[in-house]
C-alpha cells in the first residue's frame, strides 16, 4: 500500500509507488544512475583508490544551476530491490575503493538505512547530500554512516527560495548538520590521510554571493569546536543552460572573490580545501549512463 511521503523535510504527502511523486521526482524503490569508482571528490575520501560512487536519481532541491540535473529531477536510473542494493555495496567494496559515496540519497534514505544494516563493508560509507534534510530521517543512519558530507548552500532563506525552491534551507541545514556532528564526532584520518569518520562541509560559491560564503564558514568555525569538522570551498560551479531569468549566475567565478574567500577561511582557522578556479569545467561531471549496474 503507498504511504504518504514524509521522508524529508517537504513533506509532500506524494504517493511513491511504481510512479513517480513528490519534489525529488521519485517512485518507491531507490534508482540508481551510476556506480563506479569515482576520482572528483576531496583527497580524503576518494585518496589514490577513487570511491565507489552511487549515484542516485532525483533530488528533493530544484537548484536553478544544478550541474546534475539530467538525474536529479528524474531521468536515468535502474530500479534497484534492497538486496540489490546490498550487492552494489559490496561489489563497489571489492573494486577496492577507498570507501562508499552514496550521493544524494536523501529521498531513499530508509532503503538505503536497510540495505547498511547489518553489512560489514570494512571501509567508511560517506553520505554526499545537500545539506536540506530532515533530523528524523538522519537517525535512521545512526550507526551506519561514518562519514557525513552535506552541502550547506545557503545562509538566508530568501537565496534558497530564488535558486532552490526551499526558503527553509538555512534552518534544516543547520539542525542536519548538529546531527550529523552528533551522530559522528570529530572528525578522524588514518594513516593514509583518508577520513574514517566526521562531518565535512562542502560550499559551493555561487557568482557574486561573498557574504552568502562568508556566513556560511562562519557557522562552521563558531558552531564546532576548532579542529573538529573539516571545510571544502569549491569555486566550480559552471554555468548551465536555462539560467536565462538568473543572469547573475551565467558567469564563472572571479578568481579575484575566489582569493578572498580562501583568505577569510584561513583567517578563520577552517581545515580542509579549497579549488582554484580554473577547476570550473563540465569534464567533472560524471557520464550517467548505468556504468556498474
Amino acid at each position: 500500500m503507498e504511504k504518504a511521503c514524509s521522508i524529508c523535510p517537504r513533506n509532500c504527502s506524494a504517493l511513491r509507488g511504481e510512479n513517480w511523486g513528490g519534489y525529488c521526482m521519485s517512485p518507491a524503490l531507490p534508482r540508481v544512475a551510476r556506480a563506479a569508482a569515482h576520482f572528483g571528490e576531496e583527497p580524503c575520501i576518494g585518496g589514490s583508490r577513487g570511491t565507489g560512487a552511487v549515484f542516485f536519481t532525483g533530488c528533493n532541491l530544484r537548484c536553478v544551476f544544478c550541474q546534475n540535473r539530467e538525474i536529479s529531477r528524474g531521468g536515468p536510473g535502474r530500479t534497484l530491490t534492497v538486496p540489490q542494493l546490498k550487492e552494489l555495496f559490496l561489489r563497489l567494496r571489492d573494486r577496492g575503493v577507498s570507501s562508499l559515496d552514496l550521493v544524494t540519497g536523501t529521498h531513499y534514505t530508509p532503503w538505503i538505512a536497510e540495505a547498511l544494516s547489518g553489512l560489514e563493508l570494512g571501509i567508511p560509507v560517506v553520505w554526499n547530500s545537500s545539506g536540506y534534510e530532515s533530523v528524523e530521517s538522519l537517525r535512521q543512519l545512526e550507526g551506519l554512516v561514518q562519514v557525513y558530507m552535506p552541502d550547506f548552500k545557503y545562509w538566508k532563506g530568501d537565496i534558497a527560495r530564488r535558486y532552490s525552491a526551499a526558503e527553509d534551507y538555512p534552518a534544516v541545514a543547520k539542525a542536519a548538520i548538529k546531527e550529523m556532528y552528533r551522530q559522528v564526532g570529530p572528525y578522524e584520518l588514518d594513516g593514509e590521510g583518508l577520513m574514517k569518520r566526521g562531518v565535512l562541509i562542502r560550499h559551493l560559491i555561487l557568482p557574486g554571493q561573498d557574504l552568502n560564503a562568508m556566513d556560511v564558514m562562519d557557522f562552521a568555525a563558531e558552531e564546532f569546536p576548532a579542529g573538529s569538522v573539516m571545510f571544502s570551498l569549491m569555486s566550480q560551479y559552471t554555468p548551465m543552460p536555462g539560467l536565462d531569468k538568473f543572469p547573475e549566475l551565467q558567469s564563472p567565478i572571479e578568481p579575484e572573490l575566489n582569493e578572498r574567500l580562501i583568505s577569510y577561511m584561513r583567517r578563520l582557522g577552517l581545515e580542509g580545501y579549497w579549488q582554484e578556479t580554473g577547476s570550473a569545467t563540465e569534464e567533472m561531471i560524471p557520464d550517467f549512463d548505468l556504468t556498474g549496474l
